[in-house]
């Protein structure tokens, strides 16, 4: 394969010299990933317990689901990124702003609740005998159950805002319960008139457990949250390909199958298939994240101009950048990007 057939160095030079013009909406749930770091070598009892009390060295503190398709459109240099999400009026609330205010995010649409608790995943990490860090217990905090009706309400209301002021949007269902999340039924409505009101604005939609629900827009997501959504049970490459092509005619729309190493799928109403190999990455990866990083160079490049298929080359080109960067959610630059272009068409 001659990875530069793929796109030339003019073209990506000229995509990525785009975002900077670009204002993208991103809808949905944002959590708040926190790390401790337990001090090793230190053991203290609680004298009320006697249990040991674990020694917390750096707390390190991350946007995370949505806010990692906000990092990476950061760092992609997007112009001005602009989220719509339900954050409580809480601690982690306030964390949680603090990691987005030195991004070029407008805030000013975020809902607070107080009633919500700002969705956090507590990670303690502790050192095992070779040094390395493990992740223990994960402490999460959300509250567990639908938003309220005047949230609800909010949301809709704003989502009409943010959709006229940006270029294009993103859509993260991130949460497994149905309707507990931001992207509930009536968000969902609201995104589809949207829609329909104007089809030439990119709405993207990433959802974990709920795709099948979406019959308008963009769908991306893995071959098994694709074949799931379209009632497919094997998750099987051919079938991965049935099931987005199926999707696609439901939608009349381009829909992006991500497959791991071997790259993506894009199905197009009324046109053939077409799989977009990925790039090849040497040594450890680490792929938490890689979904998020493929997202963010899709919807960048087609609202900068490029093709569906070209789109696809980029998301798979950022995110051979991103799980290439260890024991982190890993974000791409568009320098990164455009060096590990240059890497790898000299293959």
């Amino acid at each position: 394969m001659r990875y530069e057939s793929l796109i030339s160095r003019e073209k990506l030079e000229h995509l990525l010299g785009q975002f900077s013009d670009l204002t993208i909406g991103v809808v949905g749930d944002l959590f708040l990933d926190r790390y401790l770091e337990i001090v090793p070598g230190v053991h203290e009892l609680s004298v009320e317990t006697q249990i040991e009390a674990y020694q917390v060295s750096t707390l390190r503190n991350a946007p995370g689901a949505l806010g990692t398709v906000i990092s990476n459109l950061a760092a992609l240099n997007v112009g001005q990124i602009v989220p719509l999400t339900v954050l409580g009026d809480d601690g982690h609330g306030y964390d949680l702003r603090q990691q987005l205010s030195g991004l070029a995010v407008d805030t000013s649409f975020i809902v607070c609740d107080p009633h919500r608790l700002t969705p956090t995943y507590t990670k303690p990490l502790k050192q095992d005998a070779a040094g390395k860090w493990r992740e223990l217990n994960r402490l999460d905090v959300r509250t567990r159950g639908p938003m309220s009706e005047e949230t609800s309400r909010q949301i809709c209301q704003r989502l009409k805002q943010v959709h006229t002021l940006a270029d294009g949007l993103i859509v993260l269902d991130q949460v497994n319960e149905e309707d507990w999340g931001v992207v509930n039924g009536e968000v969902r409505r609201c995104l589809g008139q949207l829609f329909r009101s104007n089809p030439d604005k990119m709405i993207m939609i990433d959802s974990r457990q709920f795709l099948s629900r979406f019959d308008f827009g963009v769908l991306k997501g893995n071959g098994s949250e694709i074949t799931r959504a379209a009632g497919l049970t094997s998750q099987s490459g051919q079938n991965a390909n049935r099931a987005a092509r199926k999707l696609s005619q439901r939608t009349g729309n381009t829909v992006y199958c991500t497959l791991g190493a071997e790259g993506m799928l894009v199905a197009r109403a009324g046109q053939d298939d077409e799989k977009v190999p990925g790039y090849p990455s040497v040594g450890p990866v680490d792929t938490v994240g890689a979904g998020d990083s493929t997202t963010s160079g899709i919807v960048t490049s087609r609202l900068a101009g490029a093709s569906e298929v070209e789109a696809a080359v980029v998301g798979n080109l950022v995110a051979s950048v991103t799980v290439q960067q260890l024991e982190t959610t890993g974000v791409a630059d568009p320098a990164q990007v455009l060096s590990r272009w240059e890497q790898v068409s000299t293959q």
